[in-house]
């Protein structure tokens, strides 16, 4: 059993870091031009949802090996300490629901192309908003959520350390697209607006995007 509880948190890490490297592979733009050369335009159409839905199921059985496997409890932050890491967790869940406002809960679902493909708008930049603080508010909502949840245990660490790898490389990586997108309009914002932590390494103020 030892054994077991030793080796479970390294077998969650793997998998989410194998979930990790495929969810990223779909999102590229290597992956989108061979779907539009296999499916032409139902591509543009159909990937975003197919994207959202292969991520969700593919994310389930990671969740499984979290409850199945065997755990050992690490700590757990009495009340009423535990109720301030639930309202930082809500204040999470709140600017997740305000970021994805601000993007386009639909079109970022997937549901617009699939639904209203003659009215889907292509990808825009956004620089208002949670987007004057940081670059990425919707990884910066996950990363505040998972680290806050008041019941910590080697599984759940082992998955927390994943999902910010998975993150952290993710923007990363995402950035890449989107300095190839928006060109120099992005790297300026780059230069203003942190990645993920608010307040860190900015050199001006984000007003100064709108000018």
């Amino acid at each position: 059993m030892e054994v077991l509880i030793g080796t479970g948190p390294w077998i969650i890490l793997f998998a989410v870091l194998v979930y990790g490297f495929v969810h990223s592979l779909l999102a590229s733009l290597a992956a989108k031009a061979r779907a539009r050369e296999w499916f032409a335009s139902r591509a543009d159409r159909w990937y975003r949802l197919f994207y959202n839905f292969f991520g969700i199921l593919t994310f389930l059985p990671v969740l499984g090996l979290v409850a199945v496997l065997p755990n050992r409890e690490i700590y757990v932050i009495p009340a009423p300490w535990s109720y301030l890491t639930l309202c930082g967790q809500l204040l999470a869940l709140l600017a997740l629901g305000v970021g994805l406002l601000q993007t386009g809960v639909w079109s970022f679902l997937g549901f617009e192309q699939v639904l209203n493909p003659a009215q889907a708008k292509p990808a825009q930049m956004v620089t208002g908003g949670l987007y004057r603080w940081v670059r990425h508010p919707l990884y910066t909502a996950g990363l505040v959520f998972i680290w806050l949840t008041p019941i910590m245990t080697d599984n759940l660490l082992a998955l927390n350390l994943g999902l910010t790898i998975y993150l952290v490389v993710g923007a990363i990586y995402e950035e890449r697209k989107l300095v190839r997108e928006f060109g120099e309009t992005y790297l300026r914002y780059q230069e203003i607006t942190p990645m993920l932590i608010p307040g860190i390494k900015r050199t001006a103020k984000p007003d100064q995007l709108q000018k």
